[in-house]
């Protein structure tokens, strides 16, 4: 397949062996749903890893089956898009814990049961050992790339960190080699919205047919909040009134801003589960690159040979520029060739998914070199 087609399938692998995990527990058995853009060459050199966010998936560059719309990254990646599927062979896969395909809570044990709050407790380096596994099995060495954006950014790290040999180049975008108290105090927000449901039944909600679906959307609409700016957010909505003239003095939807949060809040339990929602902010919360490497960030690229280029956002505040200049910084000291750029946007934490040519230049420019 030479560019990205919109008929594009998932793709299944079963892992030939138990994943061993962070946690000291192992899984098994586990899948993989994964997609691909573009053909792998004779030499396969040509290999872009991209790892996608929080709520992110393999939908990459293709149409989410759920709901319709474009995938994720589909002004990124395409022919002649900046990660050009005419000359890569870009794959991504839906990371463990997640809900479209790869083993999370929702999969099936081998009790014929989904796992639910069974399913162990995984990290940001689990599931880069789980795509690691899945490159294995797709014969790729060495990537040519790992490319990954906020909680993808996260996971390019800590694959170059565990697994130095195997890729040349990494991109990490609005991303932070750990996660703050803030980070953190989200998340837990998050967390505690949708385990306060009543419909949330200690996770055993499968056969119920419905889930917490009101916590899980007050949990996206407080997350929301920190992937935007307070600029993009005035520009966008102000304090303009949704559909009316007058506030109503009741605890409707006056604000537009509110009605666009509901929303979100509402349209995202359409396609993601809760759990996962659980397992995958606790990933987050636990990564910690330098806590894995001794204390001390520069030994965790002591091992890379790779050339890295990391981006921040003037007006991201969940991952602001200090995150990125850290891993500069201790790039600097291991010795690895680096750059780095501040780019200006007014969207905030999610402008690295939303039209910022200057970005779409850093991406191809990095990704061109050497090929």
């Amino acid at each position: 397949m030479g560019e990205a087609d919109p008929a594009v399938r998932d793709q299944r692998l079963t892992l030939p062996a138990p994943l061993p995990l962070d946690s000291g527990q192992s899984l098994a058995p586990v899948e993989i749903a994964y997609q691909i853009y573009g053909t792998l060459n004779d030499a396969r050199s040509n290999a872009i890893l991209v790892c996608h966010a929080l709520t992110g998936d393999q939908h990459l560059a293709s149409p989410h089956p759920i709901t319709g719309k474009p995938g994720w990254w589909a002004r990124m990646v395409g022919p002649g898009k900046p990660i050009d599927t005419n000359r890569f062979h870009v794959i991504c896969a839906n990371v463990i814990g997640s809900c479209m395909g790869s083993s999370g809570p929702a999969s099936i044990a081998a009790d014929g049961k989904p796992w639910a709050m069974r399913f162990p407790v995984i990290t940001i380096r689990d599931m880069v050992r789980a795509q690691v596994a899945l490159l294995d099995a797709l014969g790729i060495a060495r990537l040519h790339a790992v490319v990954g954006g906020s909680m993808g950014g996260m996971q390019a790290l800590s694959l170059a960190a565990n697994f130095p040999e195997r890729s040349a180049a990494v991109l990490v975008i609005a991303s932070a080699p750990r996660h703050s108290a803030q980070n953190i105090a989200f998340h837990e927000v998050g967390r505690q919205a949708i385990m306060a449901d009543p419909k949330w039944l200690g996770g055993d909600y499968y056969a119920a047919g419905k889930g917490p679906e009101a916590g899980l959307a007050v949990a996206r609409m407080a997350a929301h909040i920190t992937y935007l700016s307070e600029q993009g957010l005035t520009e966008k909505f102000g304090r303009r009134l949704q559909d009316r003239a007058t506030k109503t003095f009741g605890f409707d939807a006056d604000f537009q801003v509110e009605s666009y949060l509901r929303h979100q809040g509402l349209s995202f339990t359409d396609r993601f589960d809760a759990n996962s929602y659980l397992y995958i902010t606790r990933a987050m919360d636990y990564f910690d690159l330098a806590e894995e490497h001794g204390g001390r960030l520069a030994d965790a690229f002591a091992a890379s040979t790779a050339r890295f280029c990391l981006v921040s956002f003037d007006t991201d505040w969940l991952y602001p520029t200090a995150e990125s200049r850290s891993v500069v910084h201790a790039l600097n000291a291991s010795g690895a060739a680096v750059s780095f750029v501040e780019l200006s946007a007014p969207f905030g934490h999610d402008s690295f998914l939303l039209d910022v040519p200057a970005l779409d230049r850093v991406v191809a420019g990095f990704l061109g070199i050497g090929t």
